[in-house]
């Protein structure tokens, strides 16, 4: 069991190096490096969240707009 609790450590390192989030990928439109900009983790990760909450948002409201017609 003890094993599986180091492997499960080791693990979790190299699955955050992984989920390093490109902002120049995510917001691919603009013209300058973003990344550059925003080398804080905390901040991209916020910059992701509030992506992903837009696209969530903007879904709803489609959807709402269908109903109505």
């Amino acid at each position: 069991m003890e094993e599986n609790d180091e492997q499960s450590q080791g693990i979790d390192p190299e699955a955050e190096k992984k989920r390093e989030i490109d902002l120049n990928v995510l917001f691919p439109e603009k013209g300058y490096d973003l990344n550059r900009l925003f080398p804080d983790e905390e901040t991209k990760k916020l910059l992701y969240e509030l992506r992903r909450n837009k696209r969530d948002i903007d879904r709803f409201i489609r959807s709402l707009h269908v109903e109505e017609e």
